[in-house]
């Protein structure tokens, strides 16, 4: 059964490098007029190219995406926290400890792990975005407001 949306989504992991922005660009494509939607991870990473490579392929421009971390968050209230990575998850339930918000663990590989030929990466990193839509679509189906 999908759920309602919420008013405002946080994806977190790792670095906010590949997984987290995925997410977000992927939530924003299908529900960024009715939804706030942030990305952040546990440490600072650095803009991935096969991310920004892998997302243009689905109409999705992340090339302006700044890797951020939770303590950058101006605002800590959100309605619905999914993080991607068990070290962001430890860090998402640290910071909603004190309110009511629902927290996600969606154990998502990370692509930059893979090796090989470029293609080979790629593949990997398609792999992640589609499996990251096929969920966020399952959980908010467009017209799900």
């Amino acid at each position: 059964m999908p759920d309602f949306l919420p008013s405002s989504l946080l994806f977190c992991c790792t670095m906010n490098e590949v997984r987290s922005p995925m997410a977000e660009g992927i939530m924003k494509r299908f529900h960024g007029k009715r939804v706030f939607v942030q990305s952040v991870g546990v440490h600072v990473g650095k803009l991935d190219p096969f991310m920004v490579e892998v997302m243009a392929e689905i109409g999705v421009d992340m090339s302006k995406h700044k890797p951020k971390t939770f303590d950058s968050l101006e605002d800590e209230s959100f309605d619905q926290v999914i993080a991607l990575s068990p070290h962001a998850q430890h860090k998402a339930v640290d910071l909603v400890r004190y309110m009511h918000c629902d927290v996600r663990f969606w154990n998502t590989f990370d692509p930059t792990l893979a090796e090989g030929t470029r293609e080979t990466r790629l593949t990997a990193y398609r792999q992640v975005r589609n499996q990251l839509q096929q969920k966020i679509l399952d959980l908010f189906p467009p017209g799900s407001d």
